[in-house]
Protein backbone atom coordinates (compact mmCIF):
# COMPACT_ATOMS: atom_id res chain seq x y z
CA UNK A 1 0.00 0.00 0.00
CA UNK A 2 1.13 3.59 -0.99
CA UNK A 3 2.16 5.19 2.11
CA UNK A 4 0.19 8.07 3.33
CA UNK A 5 1.57 10.89 5.69
CA UNK A 6 -0.39 14.21 7.18
CA UNK A 7 -0.01 17.57 5.49
CA UNK A 8 2.16 20.15 8.23
CA UNK A 9 2.48 23.65 6.89
CA UNK A 10 5.57 25.84 7.68
CA UNK A 11 4.89 29.72 7.21
CA UNK A 12 8.70 31.19 7.44
CA UNK A 13 11.29 33.28 6.05
CA UNK A 14 13.81 32.00 3.31
CA UNK A 15 17.14 30.99 3.94
CA UNK A 16 19.72 30.76 1.15
CA UNK A 17 22.00 28.06 3.08
CA UNK A 18 19.58 26.06 4.21
CA UNK A 19 19.94 25.92 7.75
CA UNK A 20 17.01 28.12 8.76
CA UNK A 21 13.89 29.07 8.22
CA UNK A 22 11.81 27.33 5.90
CA UNK A 23 14.06 24.91 3.99
CA UNK A 24 15.35 23.75 7.79
CA UNK A 25 11.49 23.15 8.81
CA UNK A 26 10.87 21.21 5.43
CA UNK A 27 13.89 18.71 5.63
CA UNK A 28 12.82 18.55 9.72
CA UNK A 29 9.34 17.35 8.17
CA UNK A 30 10.82 14.81 5.68
CA UNK A 31 12.90 13.00 8.56
CA UNK A 32 10.02 12.71 10.23
CA UNK A 33 8.13 11.77 8.02
CA UNK A 34 5.27 14.07 7.23
CA UNK A 35 5.04 16.43 4.45
CA UNK A 36 5.82 19.42 4.62
CA UNK A 37 4.26 22.45 2.94
CA UNK A 38 5.41 26.02 2.57
CA UNK A 39 4.48 29.00 2.80
CA UNK A 40 7.29 32.03 2.35
CA UNK A 41 6.97 35.23 4.77
CA UNK A 42 10.32 36.96 3.81
CA UNK A 43 13.07 36.69 1.75
CA UNK A 44 16.28 37.13 3.78
CA UNK A 45 19.78 37.25 2.36
CA UNK A 46 22.23 35.37 4.85
CA UNK A 47 24.49 32.01 5.44
CA UNK A 48 25.34 30.19 8.46
CA UNK A 49 27.58 33.46 9.61
CA UNK A 50 26.40 36.35 8.41
CA UNK A 51 22.68 38.22 8.09
CA UNK A 52 22.34 40.82 5.40
CA UNK A 53 18.95 41.84 5.21
CA UNK A 54 15.00 41.25 4.81
CA UNK A 55 13.11 41.55 1.69
CA UNK A 56 9.33 40.99 3.19
CA UNK A 57 6.62 39.14 1.88
CA UNK A 58 3.38 41.37 1.02
CA UNK A 59 0.49 39.57 3.62
CA UNK A 60 -1.15 39.37 0.33
CA UNK A 61 1.15 37.28 -1.43
CA UNK A 62 1.12 35.13 2.24
CA UNK A 63 -2.18 34.63 1.41
CA UNK A 64 -2.41 33.93 -1.85
CA UNK A 65 0.03 30.90 -1.14
CA UNK A 66 -2.04 29.80 1.72
CA UNK A 67 -5.45 29.50 -0.58
CA UNK A 68 -3.70 27.41 -3.24
CA UNK A 69 -2.83 25.02 -0.44
CA UNK A 70 -5.81 25.21 1.33
CA UNK A 71 -7.75 24.17 -2.11
CA UNK A 72 -6.60 20.77 -2.08
CA UNK A 73 -4.64 19.56 1.37
CA UNK A 74 -6.04 19.16 4.74
CA UNK A 75 -3.63 20.99 7.36
CA UNK A 76 -4.77 20.54 11.02
CA UNK A 77 -0.78 21.59 12.48
CA UNK A 78 0.94 25.04 11.37
CA UNK A 79 4.12 26.53 12.30
CA UNK A 80 4.97 30.29 12.13
CA UNK A 81 8.38 31.54 11.82
CA UNK A 82 9.47 34.84 10.81
CA UNK A 83 6.73 37.05 10.77
CA UNK A 84 7.20 40.92 9.80
CA UNK A 85 5.44 42.26 12.58
CA UNK A 86 2.30 41.83 15.05
CA UNK A 87 -0.17 43.19 12.92
CA UNK A 88 0.55 40.88 10.37
CA UNK A 89 1.00 37.95 12.74
CA UNK A 90 -2.50 38.88 14.21
CA UNK A 91 -4.36 39.08 10.77
CA UNK A 92 -2.53 35.72 9.81
CA UNK A 93 -3.42 33.76 12.32
CA UNK A 94 -7.16 34.35 12.71
CA UNK A 95 -7.05 33.93 8.61
CA UNK A 96 -5.89 30.56 9.33
CA UNK A 97 -8.12 29.57 12.33
CA UNK A 98 -10.79 30.94 9.78
CA UNK A 99 -10.27 28.53 6.82
CA UNK A 100 -8.69 25.15 8.91
CA UNK A 101 -11.36 25.24 11.28
CA UNK A 102 -9.35 22.50 13.17
CA UNK A 103 -6.22 24.04 12.80
CA UNK A 104 -3.57 24.26 16.11
CA UNK A 105 -0.63 26.82 15.87
CA UNK A 106 2.98 26.53 16.70
CA UNK A 107 4.53 29.93 17.08
CA UNK A 108 8.51 30.19 16.76
CA UNK A 109 8.74 34.04 17.75
CA UNK A 110 11.62 34.76 16.13
CA UNK A 111 12.94 38.61 16.89
CA UNK A 112 16.87 38.73 16.42
CA UNK A 113 19.34 36.78 14.07
CA UNK A 114 22.17 34.72 15.18
CA UNK A 115 24.07 37.35 13.80
CA UNK A 116 22.25 40.40 15.59
CA UNK A 117 19.92 41.49 13.16
CA UNK A 118 16.79 42.60 15.16
CA UNK A 119 13.25 42.37 13.69
CA UNK A 120 11.16 43.89 15.78
CA UNK A 121 12.02 46.74 18.09
CA UNK A 122 8.91 47.05 19.84
CA UNK A 123 6.68 44.14 21.21
CA UNK A 124 3.00 45.63 21.74
CA UNK A 125 2.84 43.11 25.14
CA UNK A 126 -0.90 43.76 25.47
CA UNK A 127 -1.61 42.28 22.05
CA UNK A 128 0.87 39.57 23.04
CA UNK A 129 -1.94 38.12 25.53
CA UNK A 130 -4.85 38.32 22.74
CA UNK A 131 -2.50 36.66 20.12
CA UNK A 132 -1.38 33.81 22.15
CA UNK A 133 -5.06 32.74 23.00
CA UNK A 134 -5.50 31.97 19.13
CA UNK A 135 -2.29 29.40 19.61
CA UNK A 136 -1.82 26.39 20.63
CA UNK A 137 2.23 26.06 21.57
CA UNK A 138 4.55 28.95 21.68
CA UNK A 139 8.42 28.24 21.97
CA UNK A 140 10.45 31.01 22.75
CA UNK A 141 13.95 30.89 23.94
CA UNK A 142 15.54 31.99 26.95
CA UNK A 143 16.65 35.93 25.46
CA UNK A 144 13.14 36.10 23.30
CA UNK A 145 10.79 35.49 26.59
CA UNK A 146 13.32 38.12 28.11
CA UNK A 147 12.40 40.10 24.78
CA UNK A 148 8.44 39.59 25.48
CA UNK A 149 8.43 40.10 28.98
CA UNK A 150 11.11 42.76 30.05
CA UNK A 151 11.85 43.10 33.50
CA UNK A 152 10.63 39.33 34.57
CA UNK A 153 13.23 36.22 35.25
CA UNK A 154 12.66 33.69 32.28
CA UNK A 155 10.83 31.71 33.78
CA UNK A 156 7.99 34.10 35.41
CA UNK A 157 7.53 35.30 31.86
CA UNK A 158 6.96 31.60 30.09
CA UNK A 159 5.07 31.14 33.37
CA UNK A 160 2.94 33.96 32.61
CA UNK A 161 2.41 33.33 28.86
CA UNK A 162 1.36 30.31 29.33
CA UNK A 163 -1.85 31.87 30.46
CA UNK A 164 -2.77 31.93 27.42
CA UNK A 165 -1.30 28.73 25.81
CA UNK A 166 1.21 26.24 26.39
CA UNK A 167 4.82 27.18 26.18
CA UNK A 168 8.23 25.45 25.70
CA UNK A 169 10.78 27.84 26.75
CA UNK A 170 14.32 26.78 25.29
CA UNK A 171 17.37 26.54 27.24
CA UNK A 172 19.91 26.95 24.51
CA UNK A 173 20.73 30.69 26.13
CA UNK A 174 20.55 29.34 30.04
CA UNK A 175 23.32 30.65 31.14
CA UNK A 176 22.92 28.95 34.81
CA UNK A 177 21.82 25.23 33.39
CA UNK A 178 22.63 25.23 30.01
CA UNK A 179 20.17 23.20 27.43
CA UNK A 180 17.46 22.85 29.74
CA UNK A 181 14.33 23.27 28.55
CA UNK A 182 11.07 23.89 30.11
CA UNK A 183 7.37 22.53 29.10
CA UNK A 184 4.67 24.98 30.99
CA UNK A 185 1.10 23.55 30.25
CA UNK A 186 -1.97 26.08 29.71
CA UNK A 187 -4.92 25.31 31.72
CA UNK A 188 -6.79 27.17 29.46
CA UNK A 189 -6.38 24.64 26.42
CA UNK A 190 -5.68 21.21 28.17
CA UNK A 191 -7.98 21.92 31.13
CA UNK A 192 -10.29 18.81 29.72
CA UNK A 193 -6.95 16.42 28.04
CA UNK A 194 -4.78 14.16 29.56
CA UNK A 195 -1.84 16.45 28.80
CA UNK A 196 -0.87 17.41 32.07
CA UNK A 197 1.99 15.21 33.53
CA UNK A 198 1.81 13.62 36.77
CA UNK A 199 4.46 12.54 39.64
CA UNK A 200 4.31 9.38 41.59
CA UNK A 201 2.14 11.18 44.30
CA UNK A 202 -0.25 11.97 41.51
CA UNK A 203 0.12 15.59 41.72
CA UNK A 204 0.56 17.83 38.46
CA UNK A 205 3.97 18.68 37.35
CA UNK A 206 3.99 22.12 36.00
CA UNK A 207 6.77 23.24 33.93
CA UNK A 208 8.25 20.03 33.44
CA UNK A 209 12.43 19.98 32.65
CA UNK A 210 14.12 18.38 29.67
CA UNK A 211 18.07 18.11 30.93
CA UNK A 212 20.23 17.38 28.28
CA UNK A 213 21.75 14.10 27.47
CA UNK A 214 25.13 16.04 26.95
CA UNK A 215 26.97 19.34 26.60
CA UNK A 216 26.78 20.49 23.19
CA UNK A 217 30.12 21.47 21.77
CA UNK A 218 28.71 22.62 18.36
CA UNK A 219 26.19 25.47 18.11
CA UNK A 220 24.07 25.47 14.61
CA UNK A 221 22.87 28.11 12.58
CA UNK A 222 18.85 27.35 12.26
CA UNK A 223 18.28 25.16 15.52
CA UNK A 224 15.76 27.00 17.44
CA UNK A 225 13.81 26.41 14.05
CA UNK A 226 14.78 22.45 13.63
CA UNK A 227 14.02 22.28 17.04
CA UNK A 228 10.00 23.82 16.58
CA UNK A 229 9.84 21.86 13.26
CA UNK A 230 10.57 18.65 15.37
CA UNK A 231 7.85 19.49 18.08
CA UNK A 232 5.08 19.95 15.00
CA UNK A 233 6.27 17.10 12.89
CA UNK A 234 5.70 14.62 16.18
CA UNK A 235 2.22 16.66 17.08
CA UNK A 236 1.67 16.09 13.86
CA UNK A 237 2.54 12.09 14.10
CA UNK A 238 -0.26 11.76 17.34
CA UNK A 239 2.01 12.38 19.86
CA UNK A 240 0.77 14.32 23.00
CA UNK A 241 2.52 17.40 23.57
CA UNK A 242 5.43 16.13 26.52
CA UNK A 243 6.08 13.51 24.39
CA UNK A 244 6.42 15.27 21.18
CA UNK A 245 8.24 17.94 23.05
CA UNK A 246 10.69 14.76 24.46
CA UNK A 247 11.29 13.20 21.11
CA UNK A 248 11.96 16.61 19.69
CA UNK A 249 14.44 17.24 22.61
CA UNK A 250 16.87 13.57 21.21
CA UNK A 251 16.51 14.89 17.38
CA UNK A 252 18.01 18.22 18.27
CA UNK A 253 20.62 16.77 20.11
CA UNK A 254 21.41 14.92 17.18
CA UNK A 255 21.47 17.27 15.07
CA UNK A 256 23.66 19.61 17.14
CA UNK A 257 26.35 16.78 16.98
CA UNK A 258 25.87 15.96 13.59
CA UNK A 259 29.14 18.20 12.52
CA UNK A 260 31.37 20.68 13.88
CA UNK A 261 30.09 23.47 11.79
CA UNK A 262 27.09 25.37 11.82
CA UNK A 263 24.99 23.53 9.54
CA UNK A 264 23.77 20.33 10.80
CA UNK A 265 22.42 17.31 8.88
CA UNK A 266 19.03 15.65 9.89
CA UNK A 267 18.42 12.24 10.57
CA UNK A 268 16.34 10.35 12.97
Amino acid sequence: MPEKRPYVLSIAGFDPSGGAGIIADIKTFEAYKVYGLGVCSALTFQNDENFEGVDWISFENIIKQIDVLHKKYRIDWIKIGLIENFDIFEKLVLYLKEIFKSCKIIWDPILEATAGFTFHHDIEIKKLGSLAENLFLIIPNWDEIQKLYPGMEPLDGAKRLSKYCNVFLKGGHNIKTPGRDYLFLSDSINSSSKNHLETKNNKKINPFSFRPKEIIKYPKHGSGCVLSAAITANLARGYKLHKACLRSKGYITNFLLSSDGLLGFHKI
